[in-house]
């Protein structure tokens, strides 16, 4: 094995083990919540962890998901490199999404594609969040905004950067895509949960 794809593979190791700590569990069930896996979608993320009425907590956990993204990417890029960071927003995404701990079922990854973007270029992350901000707030779904800011982020990515970061977030967004399927046949089904109206899926 060359060399220079070990700071690669280590860059890919250190996303993921930053991105598999399931924070939503963790402080759930620090404050005496219980399990977060067994409350609403039994989603790990900040949406279902506000679903607890706990707003705080889902604040926290919505910060402490795009941190342990951020974190690996800017020690990766300290460390080894642009394409090293990359490799760690991946892996912080694809921890997140499937950790170890948790039979690799996880969150879906919203928090953790934008604490990646903003580390490996902020004006693409604030983007994504603006698009998520203008779907949400013009179609009440969030799911849809999630699927749009995702679908939309390796364009301003190319556009912003380099076609390098839009492979990145290309990769992101099929996995997003993933994690939402059963959230994608309930909006073409007509019974997806609006914001605010219900249960929510993210």
């Amino acid at each position: 094995m060359p060399f220079d794809i070990l700071p690669l593979l280590y860059a890919a190791v250190l996303g993921y083990l930053c991105g598999s700590v399931p924070f939503g569990l963790l402080l759930t069930r620090a404050a005496g919540l219980g399990d977060i896996r067994a409350i609403g979608s039994g989603n790990i993320g900040a949406t279902n962890v506000l679903r607890t009425g706990n707003r705080w907590l889902a604040a926290a956990t919505l910060v402490l998901d795009a941190a342990k993204a951020a974190m690996p990417v800017l020690l990766a890029r300290g460390l080894w490199g642009e394409e090293a960071a990359m490799l760690a927003g991946l892996g912080a995404f694809v921890g997140h999404c499937f950790p170890v701990w948790l039979g690799f079922k996880g969150g879906k990854g919203v928090a953790v594609f934008i604490g990646s973007l903003l580390a490996l270029s902020w004006p693409v992350g604030l983007i994504f969040c603006a698009v998520w901000l203008f779907i949400a707030f013009a179609r009440k779904f969030s799911s849809l905004a999630a699927l749009t800011a995702g679908a939309t982020a390796p364009i301003f990515a190319y556009v912003v950067v380099d076609e390098r970061l839009a492979a990145t977030a290309a990769l992101m967004a099929l996995l997003l895509f993933f994690q939402h399927r059963e959230n994608i046949v309930r909006l073409i089904a007509g019974t997806e949960p609006t914001i605010g109206g219900g249960k929510k899926t993210i």
